[in-house]
């Protein structure tokens, strides 16, 4: 009878946790006799399988006997292939095959060659071997760059079990997996530029908004007007990833599955197209057993778009409510609850009917008033109130089409959205997110200022969200603008955002 313990990770939201793999080997037995306890789900308990035949492929003798897999604590639910590699060394080990090694995680799924095979959320798993005092980790080669992100702590990507034996029995022939040069900074999208957008002079501005604030955004018109050519360009004028959020956001990525393949750090903004047949659990995440992040978190950091925000379904689209706010998800389950952020940039597009012509001075709408109230009825007002600029995309005269100039271009937005970022952190907060208690501190008004929201929230019977809302637009106006005190100009352009829905909805 053979005793011997690896360690090894699961995951948990973003986060992951250490796991004891314990694995005890005696005489007697048959193949069946393998046993994994601890709360496995199904893909560990399949691991038995895999392990045996990866073992014998390699060149290991396993004689038929009894073992027991205890994956510890016990409470924790386990799930993935991911403790294929542990449980194999750990048998290994008990048979004699590999010496006792407490300082190194292990993490992989095997092949019945014995190759290793890639896994998500190797990243936690990283982060979390460092908290424990490990010196090392082990992880498919796919995944040692994401790893090595990971300072102070060793990372040996391997490609077949038999690898992983010699370097736990001699570890001298073995070097560690060095980072790879940090990548600049990049911006997705960044070969898209909105000097190829001709005309909507309106909506590129509100974009520029958009990108300067933090500020969600709604794109309304006709179909071809460049609703979708304006969105794709937003995340090129936004500011480059801070290392904070490049690996807040990589985390998010690894634990999806949604990190490329030998890829570490992501270097540029996410952008999230998801089609409108998307489920519930698919934008906002869950899933059976232990949730997954869904589209609003693998936006996180960056922009979600919502092509055709109508054919969403309305309950699915109700549930973005929670993330607009609170910039998270909370998914609760009867024996846990997981938090993943989704701190995100909403922007959505939408025609103004079914047909797609109401109100275009161009082309009759087909559309009676009842279908058009019943298509924008899918919209709820709590979910209208909370994006913040609200913008017409009419249809291009031909003479805008064909013009050579296309306006100001990425680059030159860019420029001035990182000027406005800068005064922004001065304070301590991008504007989308100053609390409303800071409000009146952080975006003071002059006189004539003053009288113009007042006249709005009257003329408007704005509620105070979209009080709120256009207080911090027109904060970002400001900021673009490179003046501390919000004006009457600046208040109006940002009620001006704020009333296109009362042409639709009212």
């Amino acid at each position: 009878m053979a005793l011997f313990r690896t360690l090894s990770a699961a995951l948990v939201g973003i986060d992951a946790q250490p796991v004891d793999v314990e694995v005890d080997v005696y005489p007697g037995g048959t193949e069946r006799d393998f046993i994994v306890v601890g709360m496995p789900d199904t893909a560990v308990k399949e691991s038995r399988q895999r392990i045996r035949s990866a073992l014998a492929n390699s060149g290991f003798h396993v004689p038929s006997q009894t073992v027991t897999v205890n994956l510890a604590p016990a409470s924790l639910r386990k799930e993935g292939a991911g403790f294929d590699l542990p449980i194999a060394v750990a048998i290994l080990g008990a048979l004699g095959h590999a010496p006792t090694r407490h300082d190194q995680v292990l993490v992989g799924e095997l092949s019945l060659d014995g190759s290793v095979r890639p896994v998500r959320g190797v990243l936690p798993v990283a982060a979390c071997a460092r908290e424990q005092g490990a010196r090392a980790v082990i992880v498919p080669k796919e995944n040692a760059p994401e790893a090595a992100v990971v300072e102070g702590l060793q990372v040996y990507g391997v490609g077949h079990l038999s690898e992983v034996i010699g370097l736990l029995t001699d570890p001298a022939r073995f070097q560690p997996d060095l980072p790879s040069a940090a990548a600049a900074p990049g911006t997705e999208g960044e070969d898209l530029d909105f000097r190829d957008v001709r005309g909507q002079t309106t909506a590129k501005r509100a974009l520029e908004v958009a990108a300067a604030g933090g500020h969600n955004v709604l794109l309304i018109g006709p179909p071809g007007s460049g609703k979708t050519m304006l969105a794709r360009r937003l995340a090129g004028i936004l500011p480059p990833l801070t290392l904070e959020e490049a690996l807040e956001a990589t985390r998010i990525h690894s634990v999806a599955g949604a990190l490329p393949g030998g890829q570490g750090l992501l270097r540029s903004r996410p952008f999230r197209a998801p089609h409108h047949t998307i489920s519930d659990a698919a934008l906002v995440g869950g899933g059976i057993g232990m949730p997954r992040p869904g589209e609003v978190s693998l936006a996180h950091h960056g922009v979600l778009f919502l092509d055709e925000l109508p054919e969403f379904p309305r309950n699915v689209l109700e549930l973005l409510r929670q993330p607009l706010e609170e910039r998270a998800v909370v998914i609760a389950r009867s024996q846990m609850t997981v938090r993943f952020p989704a701190g995100f940039t909403l922007v959505a597009a939408m025609n103004p009917c079914r047909c797609g012509y109401f109100g275009d001075p161009t082309r009759e709408c087909r559309c009676t008033g009842a279908q058009i109230q019943q298509y924008l009825s899918k919209i709820s007002g709590p979910l209208l109130d909370r994006i913040d600029l609200h913008i017409e995309v009419p249809a291009v005269p031909f003479q805008e089409l064909r013009t050579r100039n296309g306006g100001a271009g990425s680059a030159e937005m860019r420029q001035r959205v990182l000027e406005a970022r800068k005064r922004q952190r001065a304070r301590g907060f991008v504007n989308a997110e100053i609390p409303p208690g800071r409000l009146r501190e952080l975006c003071p008004l002059d006189a004539a200022g003053e009288r113009t929201l007042e006249q709005a929230v009257k003329r408007l019977a704005l509620s105070a969200r979209a009080h709120d809302r256009i207080l911090k637009v027109a904060r970002t106006i400001a900021d673009l603008a490179g003046v501390e005190e919000i004006q009457a100009k600046h208040v109006a352009e940002a009620v001006q955002y704020r009333s296109l829905d009362r042409s639709y909805w009212s």
